[in-house]
């Protein structure tokens, strides 16, 4: 064993497995091959493994003129979503003796300052949401190998693009909510310029047209509870029939929308339903628990890390979206109102 706290050395490793300092750095560098035995690389990466031993991965890097190092590019951390596709991608980054820089553009959207001098000299790869685009375009990530999250795959400016099937977790709250049998319904939609939230529109109005009877009503709002507060009261206070539910893109809107409607004199869900997307962990703390998608974030930032890897080694990125699913709690239930 190393001694004391002493970080071992390769010199260490050398001398554990009865080989040179040079063997070592071959064998550990996978530069082995037809230099030393595959006995001996095995004695060497058992003794790496026995000692604690990790390559010291900064100095070889300055020799092979890469850093190991990714970006993940992402809105402003309002929730804890994309806090949970950093946790996903930094897991899988490790497992591959990568670092993850998480930036996240300071405004939410928009353009961010950069914070490297040269990002292609910085940076191996880049991981973004569409949601930060602009920034991503500030600190010409877009230059470097490239996976985007949560983008067209038709127009994405990424050698690969990871998504999450919005498009089926809005048609499940769609179903679910005409199954109950609302037909006029509010659309609260996140006002940002966005793949994610134009696809959740799009499927939403194509679901409802295809059930006659139905009407859709849609106002946006910045992702934040105030302004949801603000739009759903103005909404609701229109003149005409009362919707009956309330469609969010996100739990915060979600969280706004109880408001406006408490204030209103309204109960969810026996005087209107309302559904989230997300299922952050204020989905279980709103009263009654929302009826929300869930999306699974780690597996959206793993999914993304394994994308840039095959990128990156020249590999085809795996195909297919990830699933969602409907998690139905207390807000919705069938109309009072026909």
């Amino acid at each position: 064993m190393a001694h004391g706290s002493t970080r071992p050395t390769s010199r260490d490793v050398a001398q554990a497995a009865g080989v040179s300092q040079a063997a070592v750095s071959l064998v550990l560098g996978d530069k082995w091959r037809g230099r030393v035995s595959e006995t001996t690389a095995e004695r060497v990466r058992q003794a790496a493994r026995e000692l604690g031993y990790r390559p010291n991965l900064a100095a070889r890097n300055l020799r092979l003129g890469h850093t190991r190092t990714v970006l993940l590019v992402v809105p402003a951390l309002t929730t804890e979503f994309f806090a949970g596709v950093y946790t996903g991608a930094a897991r899988i980054a490790a497992h591959h003796g990568f670092g993850v820089v998480l930036y996240p553009s300071p405004e939410g959207i928009g353009p961010a300052r950069d914070p490297f001098a040269s990002a292609q000299a910085a940076l191996d790869g880049v991981i973004a949401s569409s949601m930060a685009a602009d920034a991503l375009t500030a600190i010409r990530g877009d230059q470097l190998p490239l996976v985007m999250l949560d983008s067209d795959p038709t127009g994405s400016l990424g050698a690969a693009t990871v998504n999450l099937d919005i498009a089926d977790g809005v048609r499940q709250v769609a179903e679910h909510l005409l199954g109950l049998g609302h037909r006029r319904i509010l659309h609260l939609a996140a006002d940002i310029a966005s793949w994610t939230f134009e696809a959740r529109a799009r499927e939403l109005a194509t679901r409802l047209r295809e059930t006659p009877g139905t009407t859709l009503l849609t106002v946006r709002a910045p992702i934040s509870i105030d302004d949801a507060l603000t739009a759903t009261t103005t909404a609701l206070a229109t003149q005409g029939p009362r919707p009956t539910a309330i469609v969010c893109d996100d739990d915060k809107l979600a969280a706004g929308a109880y408001k406006a409607v408490r204030r209103l004199g309204l109960r969810i869900p026996d005087d209107i339903s309302v559904t989230g997307l997300d299922d952050l962990a204020l989905a279980t703390a709103l009263d009654p628990e929302l009826t929300t998608v869930r999306l699974d974030a780690e597996l959206f930032g793993e999914r993304g890390m394994q994308a840039l890897l095959a990128v990156l080694e020249g590999r085809e990125p795996q195909e297919g979206d990830i699933p969602v699913q409907l998690v139905v709690r207390g807000s919705t239930a069938p109309p009072s109102t026909p």
